[in-house]
């Protein structure tokens, strides 16, 4: 370890794996280089290699909460397996200070004969409790689970949300000083899920080191102060949670856009995009998005094909003018300005409301209008029909009555292309994070309520 505070250090590591082609290619690997080797001559290779991770480095401190993102076969689990000791590295080391506490693969180290009770002994036996402190922990564990008088029967009996029930009450009931998490809690109801979230916030709060292993971005940027992204098995980025699920994100966009680019290609790309339907073209450098914003930071914040961009997000109060402070009751109002580069259509303006915490509070843009429209068939104007011509000024102004608690307010903004009114068939032509800020304040002594939002809760008697 290079500092006293460091529970974790990940050193060069990598892992490969040997994929044969054949269980006969795996007989000849144990054999032929045996053989080679006693009469002197070069033996060749019956296997390919899979490198599962490459040179993958970081260094985590106590308490802090750290996520890992990236797609399905990037190398998460394995690198969890390997700092958990369940997987030898092929290169690379890695050292850790402290009890670990793992919730990996679902049922791992959970003997189906043995009922719940007795796998609660055998998993603390294995974290190194006496039987004696894991009696003392027993109804705490119980009692976390929930699973009632199923903690007597098999685990084999075990439904896949009960059996990570359990799991999960034995891994935080032991208080330990890494706590890791692979995925596991997506299994659970959301009500258990509430309660695990609320469980990790507290051992991170009392000092305990998380590792977090999640699909759901929101809940690494909630749940975690930084980030690694891992895609084929290399370290792509490592920094503030935000600033790592926005690569992420990015990278998700460019993978997709690819995927899109050759299914045109297979199609033949017959004859040239009709007004109706939008080219796939690559963008160009991205614009400022204002005079407050420099093009660098808009580059590192925003993502898209391009092929109609945002140029001017603004808040404003009731009366349109520039506004950054509300108060609950005041009019919201966003302008969001768009620049078309290419002739379009069926597009959607939008923009995401998050609060300095980075909750989720809110996403609507013109289709949500779209949509309750068309479901109703009013002549009300469509802004999905509008046939936006090469280099026309967009201009949407999104107004809503300010039922925010008190907090920091980011505004993300984003213009797509929706093949269908419904959201299920969505290209990103240009996202940008923190497009603008807003603040919420409270006039306690005229209106006051807690929390996120005002429901305008009224009561009688």
């Amino acid at each position: 370890m290079s500092f006293e505070d460091t529970v974790i250090c990940v050193s060069n590591l990598s892992k490969c794996y040997h994929i044969y082609e054949s269980p006969r290619n795996r007989l000849k690997q144990f054999l032929v280089p045996r053989l080679k080797r006693v009469t002197g001559s070069a033996s060749k290779k019956y296997y390919r290699e899979f490198w599962a991770l490459k040179d993958v480095s970081f260094e985590i401190k106590k308490g802090e909460s750290v996520g890992i993102v990236g797609r399905n076969g990037s190398g998460k689990s394995t690198l969890l397996q390997i700092i958990t000791g369940t997987l030898s590295p092929t290169h690379g080391s890695v050292e850790t200070r402290g009890r670990i506490a793992a919730l990996l693969e679902l049922g791992t180290g959970y003997s189906p004969d043995f009922t719940g009770r007795e796998n609660v002994y055998l998993n603390g036996s294995l974290l190194g409790f006496t039987r004696q402190q894991i009696d003392d922990k027993f109804d705490a564990i119980a009692s976390f689970a929930d699973i009632g008088q199923y903690i007597d029967q098999p685990v084999r009996t075990y439904s896949s949300g009960m059996l990570v029930r359990l799991a999960f009450a034995v891994q935080v009931q032991v208080d330990p000083d890494i706590l890791i998490v692979d995925e596991a809690l997506a299994v659970g109801d959301a009500l258990f899920q509430k309660r695990c979230f609320q469980k990790i916030e507290k051992l991170v709060s009392d000092g305990t080191t998380l590792l977090f292993v999640s699909h759901d971005q929101e809940s690494i940027r909630t749940l975690t102060n930084r980030a690694l992204l891992l895609n084929r098995g290399k370290r792509i980025a490592w920094g503030l949670s935000s600033e790592v699920v926005l690569e992420y994100r990015r990278q998700l966009h460019e993978e997709e856009s690819a995927y899109f680019s050759s299914l045109v290609m297979d199609m033949g790309a017959q004859a040239s995009t009709s007004h109706n339907e939008l080219p796939a073209s690559e963008s160009a450098a991205v614009r400022a998005i204002s005079q407050d914003v420099s093009k660098k930071q808009l580059e590192r914040l925003s993502f898209g094909e391009g092929q109609v961009r945002i140029v001017e997000v603004q808040t404003l109060d009731h009366e349109s003018k520039p506004c950054s402070v509300y108060y609950p009751g005041d009019t919201l109002r966003m302008r969001v300005v768009c620049e078309a580069n290419e002739r379009a259509t069926k597009l959607n303006i939008a923009v995401r409301l998050r609060n300095k915490e980075g909750v989720k509070i809110y996403s609507w843009g013109t289709l949500n209008q779209d949509m309750v429209a068309l479901a109703a068939n009013s002549n009300d104007p469509i802004f999905w029909f509008r046939q936006i011509a090469s280099g026309e000024i967009i201009e949407v102004l999104l107004e809503c009555q300010c039922n925010l608690g008190v907090n920091l307010y980011e505004v993300q903004a984003a213009v797509s292309f929706e093949a269908t009114p419904d959201y299920m068939s969505q290209r990103m032509l240009h996202w940008v994070d923190e497009a603008a800020f807003f603040q919420v304040l409270m006039k306690k002594d005229e209106y006051f309520f807690g929390g996120v939002v005002d429901l305008k809760m009224r009561a009688s008697w």
